[in-house]
């Protein structure tokens, strides 16, 4: 043996050989097998295993305490492109929160060039991730409550606009990326889409959505079989009840996601019940 740090020249007996382990399958391909002819051929990948049923959690707003702080981003973005006060700019995107920014401009601003909305848009997502996410944080009671869902064994997953990898790493950073199954962002399209994706993979398994604006309820009552439940918030000069989210189509909505799996637990015994009165009853001997 050489010098420590130093490695050594000669080895009496080689080493032994490792057995060659077999490279991992890609489970989008499933693994390959052999037809009748003789031709590889490949084998469908069996289905997603799901427990109870799946959450999607919106991120801004829903999982991260960041309105506040995105809100005050764009309202001087708005206010510098656009020359709207800062403080109607706040209310306005507070307003439309929930749509991609792109889309809120042209809603908010429809007389504006595409070039000035494109131009507002890229200064948005830069100052977003350099100003708002460097300081976001989960709500307090979220680490504990994504534990709770994953013992219940409901499989979690996050549908948000932001950029998928920004999401990923912010997810990360705060230590919560381990309980979902899923990221979809907007590399992966709309929360429509997202919801659209999630309905035709799991069948006729729960699905909810938990967001925290207008658009994420009516995102979810218009999906098919899925539930809408809400996060309701209440900043500086700005609140959402729990009654305007359920007004918009919320089966549940709070201030709080703390109560969210006794809620999940009293509507998935709700949606049973129906088809547990529907069966025929057995007949006696």
């Amino acid at each position: 043996m050489g010098r420590q740090g130093e490695p050594s020249v000669h080895r009496a007996v080689p080493p032994p050989r490792e057995p060659p382990r077999e490279l991992p399958v890609l489970a989008v391909a499933g693994p390959v097998g052999v037809s009748t002819a003789g031709r590889p051929t490949r084998v469908p990948p069996p289905p997603w295993v799901v427990g109870r049923g799946v959450v999607l959690f919106d991120l801004d707003g829903t999982l991260l305490d960041d309105l506040a702080l995105i809100a005050g981003v764009a309202a001087d973005v708005l206010h510098k492109t656009f020359g709207t006060t800062v403080e109607e700019a706040r209310i306005h995107y507070l307003a439309t929160t929930g749509m991609p920014f792109e889309a809120q401009l042209a809603q908010l601003y429809p007389q504006a060039s595409p070039e000035l909305r494109s131009t507002a848009s890229r200064t948005f997502h830069q100052r977003k991730v350099t100003e708002a996410y460097a300081r976001a944080k989960p709500f307090p009671e979220v680490p504990k409550l994504l534990k709770t869902l994953a013992s219940a064994r409901w499989n979690l997953a996050v549908t948000t606009g932001a950029e998928t990898e920004m999401a990923e790493l912010l997810l990360e950073r705060e230590g919560i990326r381990y309980w979902f199954d899923d990221v979809l962002g907007s590399a992966q399209g709309t929360k429509r889409e997202h919801l659209a994706e999630y309905r035709r993979r799991y069948g006729n398994m729960p699905i909810f959505l938990v967001g925290d604006s207008r658009f994420d309820m009516e995102a979810a009552v218009t999906a098919a079989g899925v539930q809408a439940l809400g996060r309701a918030s209440s900043i500086a000069g700005w609140t959402l009840t729990p009654q305007d989210l359920r007004r918009w189509g919320a089966s549940w909505a709070a201030f709080s996601l703390a109560g969210l799996p006794v809620a999940l637990e009293k509507l998935t015994r709700a949606a049973a019940r129906p088809a547990s009165r529907n069966r025929t009853p057995s007949r006696r001997k």
